[in-house]
């Protein structure tokens, strides 16, 4: 049977939250940009008001995939429809048995991934996607990783731009992320902001459930539970390890005044002020409109003639 990794969330803030899920980027071999998609986003309720909890659960099985890429990949964009997948296993370790590991893509006469088989090629922990020759000039594909959730659905977890010709070593890293906002599952978010903060959910050690509390202060609090032998001697749940996040003692104040600089539509925490800056805990998410400029910067310090490339929840994306 199919190992299950499943994240519950518990919203124990006064509001209703959106919540999203991510996986961390996989390591792809010759170093290009990687691109990070949402894996499933949904609306919850204070826990004390509705009894309600948000499950998300995942097949623990790796998939290599491709997809035809119509719009280079942008920020709060879908990252296209999923072209071909194939269910595939990773590289063991040297003196492991061999495993089918190596899958072919094919772009004539359409879009596809040959059935996996083994090559000595990728190391070990990876899988690798063997590109064909075709003209990048015509049509660029996404090549990653995905992930297949309870429901049957398949996502692009995480992906590069695909080069003609060559090898493509993915290594997945099973750790996942819960963080508030909304990006609907298959659309492009930005990896790194978006952690900042975010609960973690490492099932590297082998836990396979995580409880995930969303604190009124914003922390998070995650419980790690593995399948173990109880007291009684049948087999549950316990829980192995438990943190809470902490506050971000080093962000600070940010300011997000109009583009004239007359007023102030939100204020909020940003952890610095480089290019993109991410503001998160906006006081009034529902002021900070997409496309629109801004002037962002720390209280009584410089601000930056901004434009918001992204909101979601109560946290917002200037560049």
């Amino acid at each position: 049977m199919a190992t299950k990794i499943t994240i519950n969330v518990t919203n124990n803030s006064t509001s209703t939250q959106n919540f999203f899920f991510f996986q961390q980027p996989a390591v792809y071999s010759g170093g290009p940009k990687v691109y990070t998609n949402s894996l499933y986003s949904q609306t919850l309720l204070p826990y004390a008001t509705s009894g309600s909890v948000l499950s998300f659960t995942m097949i623990l099985q790796y998939y290599a995939g491709v997809q035809q890429q119509v719009d280079p990949p942008q920020i709060g964009q879908p990252s296209g429809q999923l072209g071909a997948i194939q269910p595939i296993e990773l590289t063991p370790a040297s003196g492991g048995t061999p495993t089918k590991n190596t899958t072919n893509m094919t772009v004539d006469p359409s879009l596809g991934l040959s059935v996996p088989v083994s090559t000595d090629g990728p190391q070990a922990g990876s899988f690798r996607i063997v590109t064909p020759v075709y003209d990048p000039v015509l049509m660029n594909y996404s090549a990653g990783s995905a992930v297949q959730s309870l429901t049957g659905a398949i996502t692009l977890s995480n992906f590069v731009t695909a080069q003609p010709n060559t090898n493509l070593d993915c290594q997945p890293i099973i750790k996942f992320y819960v963080q508030t906002g909304t990006y609907t599952a298959g659309t492009v978010m930005n990896f790194t902001s978006s952690s900042v903060g975010a609960a973690l959910c490492d099932a590297t050690p082998g836990f396979t459930t995580f409880n995930v509390s969303y604190n009124p202060n914003g922390t998070w609090t995650v419980k790690n539970m593995a399948l173990s032998q109880l007291a009684n001697g049948s087999r549950g749940l316990l829980e192995k390890s438990s943190f809470t996040t902490e506050l971000n003692a080093a962000a600070q104040i940010a300011e997000v005044l109009n583009e004239a600089g007359t007023a102030v539509v939100s204020t909020g925490l940003a952890a610095n002020f480089l290019r993109p800056v991410t503001v998160t805990n906006l006081t009034a998410p529902g002021a900070i409109i997409r496309n629109r400029d801004y002037q962002v910067g720390p209280v009584d310090g410089r601000h930056l003639g901004l434009t918001c490339t992204d909101v979601a929840g109560n946290t917002a994306v200037f560049d």
